[in-house]
């Protein structure tokens, strides 16, 4: 399943890149498009892979056993999975990969095929030794990579100290180290990729040529290692797991101001996007902790305005820069997750960086707007994203100004990325203006399911405005809405999935009516379609999580589910799992 999933993505994932590069008038502008590409993937592998991995339906991208086959077409399965293939394309190179896959077709055409295959031909066209790289199909969980850096200024040379460790999984207590593909640069003070030059024997054997400019590609193997470089004249910044070479959290010990010179600087665009990703995340993790927005948020401003100002970037590019953390990736990286804390501190980081910034969202948009014909190549779609993008900021900054535009937009848009965008930005003004927008497009798109299906996430999704009702009493309205039926995966996955799993604080209410909700929906679900039914149980697999508060909302929730009289195979291992000792 993997292989044939795991292949499948990867070429999807390579194909629009290509397809989106070919559109592209320059190699810098080129690699842009394949960043934002990359980046894209990477968002969704980092918020819902890596939850899955480090919670109770953990399993390896070929999964030894199961209970319900159904719930095992997952994004391990085919993200993960992807990825995978990725790292042997990355160990091979594009030369390499290619020879692989001819010899792999000259094998195997025809026949069914195992992922031992598929790696016996990658390693066989190539002379690679894969004997370690088939843990990736075997152990589960994502690994965590530690790196330390020394410069010895004095002999010019720099040291790397590299750990990998993966923590447990269930059925799996200990793992063996992976064979991780490890893209590394190092930027010197003036911006530019230093070469690396290995200063011993030791070194050179676990370095391998990149196809990534600037770049080395190290062979990670060994739970620990060492390396060493010479002719390193300059204190470097590290830049590690250049285009995510590796499904992988990176540890590494960096301050704001390495990270502003790399978000400035690095000439591998996911990583320079990356740095600036960690800025806004370490933001936001420190007002959690009570930190002021505005004395911790300066270097994230600067690098912020210096993107809006660089007319070298990809509008695409920078519409990714010049946006916070999700905040199922943020509750991630956070040992136990508050999600109103969460919301708060993410929305003082917000309103700070609308309001610094206020004259260059006003200024983006002025410039960004199309008076001619809609087109839908590379650069006018990076355009209406970018412009949409600085829209909701310059809105959020509370200006008239800012709302009137939008409304405007709203009103005369003659493309749904437009009018989408308007909207997206009038859901964080308060007053009639918001509930005028969304009675107006539920009138034009009544007729259109799909469209309606954007009309209930945008609300399912909605932050709560002062002096708003909860989001669950519009949900609950929307429930009975005609457009509306539990018997439309579509619409159960726009409404009732949006709330439970990308509204998370208001989702999990501190009176736990959301749970309710929750398990209400599960158990109506389960008699009709058990598969999409599964889907929304994994919401709160991962409970113990949160709060001792909520903690003791879900599990009731989780208990009335589990004793359900009738419950399907689908539903009842979700819910079996997450309620089991996690020892």
């Amino acid at each position: 399943l993997t292989l044939k999933e795991g292949l499948t993505v990867f070429r999807d994932q390579q194909f629009s890149a290509d397809m989106m590069a070919a559109q592209c008038t320059s190699a810098e502008a080129a690699a842009s498009a394949r960043a934002v590409k990359r980046i894209n993937d990477v968002r969704v592998l980092r918020t819902a892979q890596f939850a899955e991995d480090a919670g109770p339906m953990a399993h390896p991208i070929r999964p030894d056993a199961y209970q319900e086959i159904n719930n095992f077409y997952t994004v391990t399965v085919y993200e993960k999975g992807a990825e995978v293939i990725r790292m042997l394309h990355t160990l091979a190179g594009e030369r390499g990969f290619r020879r692989g896959i001819d010899l792999y077709f000259q094998r195997h055409d025809g026949q069914a095929v195992t992922c031992d295959d598929f790696m016996a031909a990658i390693a066989d066209a190539n002379g690679l030794d894969l004997s370690q790289f088939g843990r990736w199909y075997s152990q589960a969980g994502t690994p965590r990579v530690s790196i330390t850096s020394r410069w010895d200024a004095q002999h010019h040379e720099f040291y790397l100290h590299i750990e990998q460790s993966c923590p447990p999984t269930p059925g799996q207590a200990h793992k063996q180290p992976f064979q991780i593909p490890l893209a590394l640069g190092l930027v010197g003070p003036d911006g530019r990729d230093l070469p690396l030059t290995a200063a011993d024997e030791a070194t050179q054997r676990h370095l391998r040529a990149s196809d990534i400019p600037g770049s080395v590609l190290i062979d990670l193997r060994d739970a620990r290692l060492t390396l060493r470089f010479g002719k390193v004249h300059v204190q470097p910044v590290v830049s590690a797991a250049r285009g995510f070479s590796a499904p992988i959290i990176i540890e590494i010990d960096i301050n704001d101001e390495q990270l502003e010179h790399l978000a400035s600087y690095d000439s591998d665009p996911f990583n320079r996007w990356e740095a600036s990703h960690r800025l806004a995340l370490g933001c936001i993790r420190d007002v959690m902790g009570g930190a002021s927005a505005r004395d911790r948020c300066a270097a994230l401003i600067r690098v912020w305005a210096r993107t809006l100002d660089d007319g070298a970037l990809d509008p695409a590019y920078k519409d990714l820069v010049l946006s916070l953390p999700a905040e199922g990736y943020i509750a991630e990286q956070i040992d136990i997750i508050d999600p109103l804390a969460l919301r708060r501190a993410r929305q003082a980081v917000r309103s700070l960086i609308a309001t610094s910034l206020d004259e260059r969202w006003r200024s983006c948009v002025e410039k960004l707007t199309d008076q001619g014909p809609w087109q839908g190549n590379t650069q006018a779609i990076g355009r209406r994203a970018l412009r949409n993008n600085a829209l909701s900021w310059w809105v959020e900054g509370g200006t008239p100004e800012a709302a009137k535009y939008a409304q405007a937009q709203f009103e005369t848009a003659h493309n749904m990325t437009d009018r989408m965008g308007a909207l997206t930005a009038l859901m964080r003004v308060s007053g009639p203006v918001r509930q005028q927008a969304l009675n107006r497009f539920e009138s034009d798109y009544a007729q259109e399911p799909l469209v309606m299906d954007k009309w209930f996430s945008i609300q399912a999704s909605a932050h709560r405005l002062p002096d708003d009702p909860a989001v669950l009493t519009q949900v609950l309205t929307l429930l009975r809405h005609p457009a509306f039926s539990i018997r439309n995966p579509n619409k159960v996955r726009a409404l009732i999935t949006t709330f439970c799993t990308q509204n998370l604080a208001e989702f999990h209410a501190p009176d736990g009516s959301g749970h309710v909700f929750w398990a209400d929906q599960v158990l109506a679900l389960d008699a009709i379609n058990p598969q999409v039914a599964a889907r929304l149980a994994r919401a709160l697999d991962r409970w113990r999580r949160y709060t001792p508060e909520l903690q003791h909302s879900m599990q009731q929730s989780l208990h009335r589910v589990s004793g359900h009289a009738g419950l399907s195979r689908d539903v009842a291992e979700i819910v079996s799992k997450a309620l089991a000792d996690p020892a």
